[in-house]
């Protein structure tokens, strides 16, 4: 059967396009791409994102399962094995305004490239744009002193490779091309970038060091919390792991070391609680009666070891912590 379309209505879709503008059909851009013989046994969203990277994987899946992507005329799916030869047309949609406003946020900039930069983030910022959060954000300050990032990876998330939660500090890494963002977000997938954490939490925590394997859903209860999920249970988890080790013991508190294998959300937050020692200043994980006078969690993203996408030679980047987080140490040191 064919099913060859000449502009596919998605394109048009109201959930894909703010339906206060309208688009020229005209300006959807067809382009045919020819699959080379040497990448032959490769799946057709792989061999795309390789021959065109100017689109990121997931990009091409989205278009594939659009419907806008075709070989001999007919729709392919993204699983399909390429042989090698083939002429597959592909339909491009015009870019999709954007309502991310470029903000003058100073940005603390520790690295960068021609491909990408790190950032040391400041805990009370937020990584995005989100309900209650429309402005102020890092993406804010990114696409003002960055404006050609805008369209990296997605709306409202310009280049933004991964997140820290709002009181969280650190390092954060942005792309500045889809390229580079598939390489550094294909790190992550294949748990090869190694992020180091500094944490405060309550108690001398036991073992001094561990590995915390327990999934990771959201509460059933409160669906804006996440929790450890148990076994045997029909609820829905992630597996996630968190290696630790104490770094320096107080009276009552023990700094870790934290090493995230995986990267589910509030991750380290969840899994700390989880055993009973929770994060100092976490005022949804933590304890109600707060032990140390902190308006933040002492949460704090250390270290980041990547390969840069220039070239793919090792990177280690550490960011110090942020001075309220300092003060609350030398209080416990007296």
């Amino acid at each position: 059967m064919n099913n060859q379309r000449e502009i596919p209505e998605e394109f048009f879709n109201e959930d894909e396009y703010n339906d206060s503008e309208i688009f020229d059909r005209e300006a959807v851009k067809k382009i045919v791409l020819t699959i080379p013989n040497i990448i032959a046994g490769m799946r057709l969203d792989k061999a795309l994102r390789d021959i065109h990277p100017k689109l990121s994987r997931a990009q091409w899946q989205r278009l594939i399962r659009q419907g806008n992507v075709y070989l001999r005329d007919e729709i392919v799916r993204a699983n399909y094995k390429v042989s090698g030869g083939e002429e597959i047309v592909a339909l491009l949609p015009p870019p999709t305004p954007s309502d991310l406003i470029p903000e003058n946020i100073p940005l603390d900039v520790i690295y960068e490239d021609q491909d990408m930069l790190a950032i040391n983030k400041a805990a009370g910022i937020v990584m995005h744009p989100a309900v209650g959060h429309e402005s102020g954000t890092v993406a804010n300050a990114i696409v003002y002193h960055y404006p050609h990032v805008l369209d990296v990876g997605g709306e409202r998330r310009p280049g933004l490779v991964h997140r820290l939660d709002k009181n969280t500090s650190g390092v954060v890494l942005i792309a500045k091309h889809d390229r580079a963002l598939n390489h550094l977000v294909g790190q992550f997938k294949d748990r090869t970038i190694k992020k180091v954490y500094l944490a405060l939490v309550d108690g001398r925590i036991k073992p001094e060091k561990a590995l915390i394997d327990a999934p990771i859903g959201r509460n059933p209860a409160d669906r804006k919390r996440m929790t450890v999920i148990e076994p045997g249970t029909h609820y829905a988890s992630q597996p996630s792991k968190t290696r630790y080790e104490a770094r320096e013991f107080f009276a009552n508190h023990t700094l870790v070391t934290c090493y995230p294998i995986t990267g589910r959300t509030h991750q380290i937050r969840v899994h700390l609680s989880f055993i009973n020692y929770p994060i100092v200043g976490d005022h949804i994980y933590g304890r109600r009666k707060p032990t140390v006078n902190l308006w933040r969690q002492f949460l704090h993203a250390h270290e980041i070891h990547f390969r840069r996408p220039s070239d793919n030679k090792p990177v280690e980047l550490k960011v110090p912590l942020p001075t309220e987080l300092e003060q609350v140490l030398s209080q416990l040191r007296k």
